[in-house]
């Protein structure tokens, strides 16, 4: 658990500053609000810091509403929240504004909780375009996304594995998207302009195992018409991704090790060693460190030639804050299949996605998303649509220390927010010596 002090930025731009949005400071203890009166200062801090969202008074006069859309498209990264009176909706010039550049709008008197929701959406939306792997231009079929914590972490040690050489073992339930992970480590490696050269161990029939992955030699066999390259000989200046490794036939495992040791690999019918510089990639759903355990299974030696550089692929019940960014990504991503009157999420649509356990993962989230982006001839998907109205996340019971526990790191968090990380003034405030205060940091892991 750790202690973030810094605050998401919010560019404010109250138009003309002739009115005041009451209660604005109730937003300040999850944003660093700037306010600004004029869109040429507006258009300043845009330039000169980075911002991900902004909250725009709209103005009725034709005018600022011109002024106002000059500056949502000087940073198309951003996403704009619009705020103003009700009755602005009639006004034809305003609506189409906020349809076409505004990612959401909210009518006065403010609800800032709703409001806070809102920005909190835009700023996720906003962030996928820094926090998505692969990067824009990239070929694939989907993009990995997300800004959670654990998102954060997976990207953060793609980049790491990336920058050297060495066997890389993903671990990971189905539908978690290895397979993107292993092609993002590939187009961030020294070997981008090389291939990318997938195999599905567990799909290849088990007597064709040896001729797919190390080719064949004219006449090797009945059938061997001609020389066929392997997968791992295809692979040569790039990356061999072996997907499933655990469904590898443990007599075929020799040679895969073998290959592993000595960099060479010999054709079905061959008797010349071919050099292949290739790095491996393996990724699995099973548990390898069992499979060792039972003889017969998985060999020990392969194991640890494979399972020098680990990652752990999260499963989406893990990522709270991504489930809605992944609906809306993935409910973009199907435009040209959707209805142009469908809109979007119902809030019940929107609270079922975050309720369901997601066995399927990803996977299973983009499924469903499709399918009620095809069928839904309402403006809003519901529920029912997604295939989720009888399904909901089941809640582990919390044991007592768990909650004790819980109280313990949650009222030492907030003291330091509120000592603004003083850990001195904090241990006084919680009666508690500054040693033991460190200690209980420690323990949960809280970090300035």
């Amino acid at each position: 658990m750790a202690c973030t002090i810094e605050k998401r930025k919010l560019l404010y731009v109250n138009g003309g500053g002739a009115r005041e949005l009451n209660g604005l400071g109730a937003l300040q203890e999850h944003w660093d609000i700037h306010t600004v009166t004029s869109m040429d200062r507006a258009r300043e801090l845009i330039e000169g810091s980075e911002f991900k969202v902004g909250l725009a008074l709209l103005e009725e006069e034709e005018s600022k509403l011109a002024a106002c859309e000059d500056l949502l498209l000087c940073d198309k990264q951003m996403a704009w929240v619009a705020l103003l009176e009700r009755t602005s909706l009639e006004q034809t010039l305003l609506r189409r504004l906020i349809h076409g550049a505004f990612f959401d709008y909210h009518t006065l008197p403010a609800d800032l909780d709703r409001l806070g929701q809102a920005l909190g959406h835009a700023y996720g939306m906003a962030a996928l375009k820094t926090s998505t792997l692969p990067s824009e231009g990239q070929q694939g079929e989907y993009e990995m996304v997300g800004i959670s914590p654990p998102m954060r972490e997976l990207f953060k040690t793609i980049r790491k594995v990336a920058s050297v050489d060495a066997p890389v073992l993903i671990q990971g339930e189905s539908g978690t998207g290895k397979e993107l992970a292993a092609a993002a480590i590939h187009e961030r490696s020294r070997r981008a302009k090389g291939p990318f050269i997938v195999v599905n161990c567990g799909a290849l029939p088990s007597g064709l195992v040896q001729s797919e992955l190390f080719g064949y030699e004219r006449g090797a066999f009945t059938g061997a018409y001609q020389r066929k390259v392997g997968r791992i000989e295809a692979a040569h200046g790039g990356t061999l991704f072996l997907d499933e490794i655990g469904d590898l036939p443990f007599d075929m495992q020799v040679n895969l090790l073998r290959f592993l040791q000595q960099q060479t690999i010999e054709r079905v019918g061959g008797r010349e060693p071919i050099d292949v510089d290739v790095r491996i990639i393996a990724a699995t759903h099973i548990d390898l460190d069992k499979a060792v355990a039972e003889k017969g299974r998985f060999r020990e030696d392969l194991y640890f030639r494979l399972n020098v550089l680990r990652l752990h692929m999260p499963p989406l019940r893990e990522r709270d804050d991504d489930v809605d960014l992944l609906a809306w990504f993935f409910f973009n991503r199907f435009a040209a299949e959707r209805s142009p009157s469908l809109k979007g999420f119902s809030s019940q649509a929107l609270e079922a996605l975050k309720q369901h356990s997601w066995p399927g993962n990803v996977r299973e989230l983009i499924n469903r998303v499709r399918r009620a982006v095809v069928l839904c001839d309402k403006r809003l998907i519901t529920r029912a649509d997604l295939g989720l109205e009888r399904r909901q996340r089941a809640r582990r019971i919390m044991t007592l220390a768990e909650a004790k526990d819980g109280a313990e790191s949650s009222a030492i968090l907030g003291m330091l927010r509120q000592m603004k990380g003083n850990v001195s003034q904090a241990a006084r405030q919680l009666d508690v010596s500054r040693v033991t205060l460190y200690r209980l940091m420690e323990k949960y892991q809280i970090r300035l």
